[in-house]
């Protein structure tokens, strides 16, 4: 816009000097062919005139010879003549001024494009930060406003008047007509050789002066387009300041997002979704993470190329991987074992130098002295929990990631060190552990082997040539480094020995290369960029460099990297689609298998399977919860009389039934409830509580449910069952609460209604006669089989049953004669039925005369307790009044009364607290149990097993395998 305005200012200030001169213009010599525009002109008035006579003369229509005076009118034909001469001659001159305009067009394009173009560049490229820049940076389209943007800018008419003015032009024309008609010259002199320069300060010199009212439009004019240039300038510095507002928004927002991803991965929060595109090599490396944990019999998780580190102890293979990685990320010892299990190291390209472990979302900043020991440290915490007890060295796998600015892409596992002796304070099998991780890595045909060989010890000293030389004996996948080469040529006293080894006619292993590296000058605290600086300097004074024994392609870890990144990548593409081939084979033959035999059921990994028993477990415990009270008080009441009634009968009741007055017999009962109470009844009443809760529950998890029911999760189920109740504990306070509830209990008496009493009855006769039949199988089992069971059913008796049925009828006739017989035989009486049955020639021991007794004693008893059990039905009124006036004596009935009471009172307390605590108590049990189980993947190995589930983890490993082959070479082929 700046040239246009200048081009308009030149051709309106000629057309000014065209106008104002008065005298013709006479030019000299050769010069005159040239563009009168730079001519030099002299003006004629006050210089000497030359010669008229010349040699040569050249004239042109600006430099004619002077006009003689006409002898004709004024009128006449000579006149019109020289007025015609002249008019078409200046004109064909002044028309010349459209290369003026002309160029000053294109120049003032040019410098807007220029302009454009400059300010174009100032804008940062945000194109790779658009996942970065919020929402609302990107709807700054709505929030500007446009409309008043616009308004600012010219309108098409003032922007019209920046252009050359046409119709001045043709003003200008017809001015200069009628001016020439009247004898006026142009008359000034040309200082300079640019025409643009002379027109400017043409400008501000005139020699003549055109009227009043033509110098006020040419003012007017020249501030109209002064204005104009304003406008335009506060445009263009209005432009740059929102360009610089935004720009500094944007690194503003750059800045603090950069900073919030720092502090959300410093927090390892997974649960903030990160929106990255993955790289090939991040593809290539989870598919390598997949295959690690992959176990199955296809043996084709070990067929993808990565490149295997193998060497001696401290030949410097952490060193010469910590060169290629650019960092320092491996813990380091003086002579000690360090790598304790193999590390796979992902290298990628990046803008910032960081590391991540595979399980983490962590940022290791590499550039930062903090972060990289941090990582150190981490490195050596990891490979030391690999380790299990009693072990060296661990074949477990530590995933890393390194991403940095000029690192090659490849997958690196970095192994233990082969060492020769086995040292105190390592296991005995760590040489052959050592050699057999080394020789599962390079025994896959696609791996990369790169031998690391310490330059500065005797080549004849090496281990692991002889191993890579059996695993690749033809060396199609074997890189050779030579490292520490600054140690050998000090101290080697042949440098010709270097050269054989980096040739291959050293040693009998075969290379595709081999490679002469320095990584450093055996200082831990070295950086990587001093040993590079030191490692180019070594080798540009190497006399091995400079013999021409070295090549320069062989030396330095950066042409190393470099071979390996294009080595792994050709490898890459030669056996991946083949891999896939074979996975996708495999994928075939198992979906076929789980077809055939498991056609109605959903394919389920074992921590799918693991999820859904877990769901049906908790959903149990539940239930568990939802049971009745009425079944709880029923259960509970049932299972605490079958535990203490023998108790009861045999140390309460029993002894007070042979009392022989109600008084003594109430006393009696009393004091032995009160011990009972005291000492056993509440524990056991615990007891019977915890062993529901526990059957309940079992019966819970093993109740089947149909279509439902999977017998795969028994033995998880089961599992689960005993470690939540061998956790469990019962409130120990429930005892003591308990004790006083049950002491109240048993001291209440009084019977209020004909129903209690009817109640109480019925349970005495029920606990009777099942005491009575399990005394009668008792005794059944003692003396054999009766004669009707002999006869009918050809039984027999045996010798000690035949004594116990004659010791029997001895007794029997003791209890005739004495009905009122106490509960224990005196001696004397023992002696009589001994004596009887001998007479009879029935040898008998006094101890079996005891127990028999004991058992026939019972069933007496229980006998009259059920007569008198019958005959207190009608006792209610009797017992309304303390049983006065009546031979009937009831308080047995009134006994079991205050046991039935206790009994219910007791079942509801319980009831209350397995609802309201011991069950919630439980169920957290399960949660805990669960939660165990699920981070514990042997115990899950252990309790959901079979065919199935192994089928299942096969075919899911393969189908993620393919299919993330699949898309990675897909992005490999995109890549090429």
């Amino acid at each position: 816009m700046t040239a246009l305005l200048a081009g308009n200012a030149a051709a309106c200030v000629f057309c000014r000097i065209l106008v104002g001169t008065q005298r013709a213009i006479r030019l000299r010599g050769p010069r005159q062919r040239l563009n009168p525009l730079p001519r030099a002109v002299r003006c004629l008035h006050g210089l000497p005139r030359r010669p008229t006579r010349q040699p040569v003369r050249f004239f042109t229509s600006l430099s004619r010879p002077p006009v003689q005076p006409s002898l004709l009118l004024p009128g006449g034909p000579g006149l019109q003549q020289r007025r015609s001469f002249w008019v078409v001659r200046l004109a064909s001159r002044v028309l010349k001024l459209r290369y003026l305009v002309l160029g000053s067009a294109v120049g003032g394009g040019y410098t807007a494009k220029k302009t454009y173009d400059e300010w174009k560049d100032m804008i940062p490229d945000v194109s790779q930060y658009k996942w970065v820049v919020p929402d609302f940076i990107r709807d700054l389209n709505d929030r500007i406003d446009l409309e008043k943007f616009t308004s600012v800018l010219p309108n098409l008419e003032e922007l019209t008047k920046l252009l050359p003015d046409l119709g001045k032009v043709g003003e200008n024309f017809s001015v200069l007509k009628g001016l020439h008609t009247d004898g006026l010259f142009l008359g000034s002199e040309v200082k300079g050789a640019s025409g643009l320069h002379l027109l400017l300060e043409s400008s501000r010199e005139t020699f003549l002066k055109p009227p009043e009212s033509k110098g006020s439009e040419v003012n007017d004019k020249q501030y109209n387009k002064t204005s104009d240039k304003e406008k335009v300038d506060q445009l263009q510095e209005e432009l740059l300041r929102t360009q610089m507002k935004y720009q500094r928004m944007v690194e503003r927002l750059e800045k603090e997002n950069k900073d919030l991803k720092k502090v959300v991965l410093m927090k390892d929060d997974k649960g903030v979704p990160q929106r990255k595109v993955k790289s090939l090599i991040e593809m290539y490396s989870e598919v390598l993470d997949i295959l690690s944990d992959y176990d199955s019999n296809y043996n084709t998780q070990d067929q993808l190329p990565r490149v295997v580190v193998v060497g001696d102890q401290s030949a410097g293979k952490t060193s010469v991987l910590e060169m290629i990685a650019q960092a320092r990320i491996f813990p380091r010892g003086s002579g000690e074992m360090m790598t304790r299990a193999p590390v796979k190291v992902t290298l990628s390209e990046g803008p910032h130098h960081v590391a991540m472990f595979k399980d983490s979302t962590r940022e290791f900043d590499l550039c930062k002295e903090a972060d990289l020991a941090a990582l150190r440290h981490e490195v050596e915490i990891r490979m030391r929990k690999s380790v299990k007890e009693g072990q060296t060295v661990s074949p477990e796998t530590i995933a890393l990631s390194v991403r940095g600015p000029g690192i090659q892409r490849m997958v690196l596992v970095d192994l233990p060190g082969v060492i020769s002796t086995v040292t105190s304070g390592m296991a005995a099998d760590t040489k052959e552990a050592i050699f057999a991780m080394s020789k599962a890595y390079m025994q896959n045909p696609n791996a990369i082997i790169l031998c690391i060989q310490d330059g500065s010890v005797d080549a004849e000293r090496s281990i692991v040539t002889d191993l890579v030389s059996q695993m690749d004996p033809q060396g199609k996948r074997t890189i050779f480094v030579l490292t520490k080469v600054d140690l050998a040529e000090k101290n080697m006293a042949s440098p010709s020995r270097i050269q054989q080894i980096v040739e291959g006619k050293l040693f009998p292993m075969k290379a595709l290369g081999y490679f002469a590296v320095v990584t450093g000058k055996g200082n831990s605290n070295e950086s990587i960029d001093t040993i590079k600086d030191y490692e180019e300097e070594f080798f540009q004074k190497s006399k091995l460099l400079k013999n021409g024994m070295l090549k320069p392609h062989q030396v330095t870890t950066k042409n190393l990297s470099l071979a390996v990144s294009d080595c792994f990548w050709d490898m890459v593409s030669e056996s991946v689609e083949q891999q896939a081939d074979a996975f996708k084979a495999s994928r075939f033959n198992l979906e076929t298998e789980w077809k055939n035999n498991y056609p109605r059921l959903r394919e389920l990994d074992r921590n799918e399977l693991f999820e859904k028993a877990k769901n049906d477990i908790l959903d149990e415990v539940l239930n568990l919860s939802q049971v009745s009270p009425k079944h709880w008080e029923e259960i509970l009441q049932k299972k605490l009389w079958k535990r203490v009634s023998t108790h009861f009968l045999e140390n309460i009741y029993l002894p007070a039934a042979q009392t022989m007055n109600s008084g003594t017999f109430n006393t009696m009962v009393d004091i032995k409830l009160k011990q009972w109470t005291d000492n056993q009844l509440p524990h056991k009443s615990v007891e019977v509580a915890w062993e529901s809760l526990q059957e309940e529950f079992a019966r819970f998890m093993s109740e089947h449910r149909g279509k439902d029911q999977d017998d795969i999760f028994n033995k998880l189920k089961e599992a689960v069952r005993e470690e939540s109740i061998k956790r469990h504990q019962w409130n120990e306070e429930a005892e003591g609460s308990l004790r006083v509830i049950q002491h109240n209990a048993l001291e209440d008496r009084s019977i209020s209604q004909k129903a209690e009493w009817d109640a109480a009855i019925q349970f005495m006769e029920e606990t009777l006669r099942m005491r009575l039949r399990y005394t009668e199988e008792i005794i059944r089992g003692m003396v054999g089989p009766n004669w009707k069971e002999r006869w009918l059913r050809w039984k027999s008796r045996s010798s000690e049953q035949c004594v116990h049925n004659e010791t029997q009828r001895e007794l029997e006739r003791l209890l005739k004669l004495h009905e009122d017989h106490a509960a224990y035989l005196a001696t004397d009486e023992v002696t009589t039925v001994r004596k009887n049955l001998e007479s009879r020639g029935v040898d008998v021991d006094p101890s079996l005369i005891k127990d028999t007794w004991h058992q026939l004693f019972r069933l007496h008893f229980l006998q009259r307790a059920l007569a008198h059990c019958s005959l207190c039905k009608r006792g209610f009124y009797y017992f309304q009044q303390n049983f006065e006036d009546t031979e009937l004596d009831c308080n047995d009935v009134v006994l079991f009364w205050r046991i039935q009471r206790m009994l219910g009172i007791t079942a509801n307390t319980l009831r209350q607290q397995l609802t309201n605590t011991e069950v919630r108590r439980l169920e957290k049990n399960v949660k805990e149990v669960l939660e165990d189980f699920a981070e514990d993947s042997e115990k899950k190995d252990d309790l959901i097993t079979g065919r199935r589930v192994q089928l299942a983890e096969e075919l899911k490993k393969v189908r993620e395998i393919q299919e993330k082959l699949e898309a990675f070479i897909e992005a490999l082929r995109q890549e090429k």
